[in-house]
């Protein structure tokens, strides 16, 4: 089945020290509903703010990769 988006070790951190997301994995299939849950303070917010690229100034994303129709949008500008 095809990915509409695969995030493959994503790591978010705060201010370079502290890593605050650690090693998300997740594939969503095109055409299929996925849900996150967990936790409050788990990184859920996070995680879908870097798949949009509207993460809060503070946070950068220290490593990983973010597909979206197999094109990285972390290496575009």
């Amino acid at each position: 089945m095809d990915n509409i988006i695969s995030i493959n070790n994503l790591n978010i951190a705060f201010n370079k020290s502290s890593v605050v997301v650690k090693n998300i994995n997740l594939n969503i299939a095109k055409g299929k509903t996925t849900a996150i849950v967990g936790e409050s303070g788990s990184g859920k917010t996070l995680s879908a703010l870097s798949i949009l690229r509207l993460l809060p100034s503070s946070a950068k994303i220290t490593s990983g990769e973010i597909f979206f129709k197999d094109i990285n949008i972390l290496s575009i500008s």
